[in-house]
């Protein structure tokens, strides 16, 4: 069917066409032109950070990072399991070892005692995931790093916006990601960047993204590199969405406000904010009682027309990393409970109303 109320659609209401047909005019389409270095340097700044470096995708922007900093066979990588699979499958890619830890309760980060009993002669890096929104606990996380002499990569994917004590997120660590899907605060349709403040890791990313061509030699690649590289076009869709981020994620936040408060009362628990911590809320989730709940509502609520998705399943169940059994409780728990519902920048309060009326009808009927 098709759905009433998306799960997430881009708001294009900026310079976007404007940017993008000053591409078309110039006739700089692809991956030089002026909108690329503009996009970074206001990301960079926007971020907080020295270097930036636009990519193709959310997905290579971590395997570029994790490959810039050296990891690869023989090596751990430390990350949550409750994420998205591209946290996990990057670290495979290079041939390193994914290591799973467990989330907290209250926040769905990681956890960073579980992290500390992760930790092995072979471990190489902790990647801290800031899921939905929220920041990661960096006060430990960073400590942890630094304690065991780890690289500490920050995947930020979903967390555009987000803040931990008043620092943006993708500063603490010593590289950090972002992705610019066609569902992110800010889009290019598809898009990502590598941050640092370590100007010998933004060059050797900045390298390794460009095929490894030499510097200062034409045609001439001294490493093997990759076609990593964000489209001129690309960029200046971005340019155009991060000048008008900070209304973006305020607008993030009122739909927040109107979801507490239509689902008063109801049988759900909503992802919250917790500390020092801005939550940017990419997406808006609840958790209900059951899995069977959930698949239930689910259905129910895509009859009415109202897209909704399942919160991440934990990796470490999945069967190319489920040959070693364990167990994540609060991860298998958040994974199995948990609802994205529909999030995007534009939606109303009288779309919200209607939605939290459905699940109230859903739950009457119980």
């Amino acid at each position: 069917m098709s759905f009433k109320i998306p799960i997430y659609q881009p708001a294009l209401d900026g310079n976007e066409k404007k940017y993008v047909n000053e591409c078309l005019d110039s006739s700089w389409i692809s991956s030089r032109g002026e909108y690329i270095s503009k996009f970074e340097n206001e990301f960079r700044k926007f971020v907080g950070v020295e270097h930036a470096t636009a990519v193709s995708n959310g997905t290579v922007a971590l395997h570029l990072a994790i490959v810039t900093l050296g990891i690869g066979p023989g090596d751990e990588v430390i990350v949550p399991s409750f994420t998205y699979i591209a946290s996990v499958s990057t670290i495979a890619i290079t041939g390193a070892t994914p290591v799973f830890v467990d989330s907290l309760e209250d926040t769905w980060q990681m956890d960073p005692k579980d992290v500390k009993r992760k930790i092995t002669p072979r471990t190489k890096a902790i990647m801290a995931v800031h899921l939905y929104g929220h920041a990661c606990e960096m006060d430990e996380l960073v400590r942890i790093a630094k304690e065991n002499n780890l690289f500490l990569i920050e995947d930020c994917a979903e967390a555009f916006g987000s803040t931990y004590k008043k620092k943006h997120v993708g500063t603490f660590g010593d590289l950090a990601t972002f992705s610019f899907y066609g569902n992110k605060t800010i889009t290019t349709g598809e898009g990502g960047m590598v941050v640092t403040n370590d100007e010998t890791l933004y060059d050797r990313a900045y390298h390794l993204k460009m095929h490894g061509l030499a510097k200062y030699r034409e045609y001439w690649h001294d490493v093997l590199g990759f076609n990593y590289r964000m489209t001129n076009i690309c960029a200046a869709i971005g340019l155009a969405q991060l000048e008008k981020a900070n209304e973006k994620i305020l607008r993030k936040r009122l739909i927040v406000k109107w979801y507490n408060d239509a689902l008063k009362n109801l049988p759900v628990k909503h992802h919250g904010e917790h500390g020092e911590v801005f939550h940017s809320y990419w997406m808006y989730s609840i958790l209900v009682e059951s899995p069977n709940i959930r698949e239930d509502l689910r259905a129910y609520l895509k009859e009415k027309g109202i897209e909704t998705r399942p919160t991440f399943f934990p990796v470490h169940t999945m069967p190319m990393f489920s040959q070693k059994f364990q167990k994540l409780p609060i991860a298998e728990y958040l994974g199995w409970h948990g609802i994205n519902m529909p999030s995007w920048p534009d939606l109303t309060k009288e779309k919200i109303e209607f939605i939290a009326e459905e699940i109230r009808n859903f739950f009457n009927k119980k």
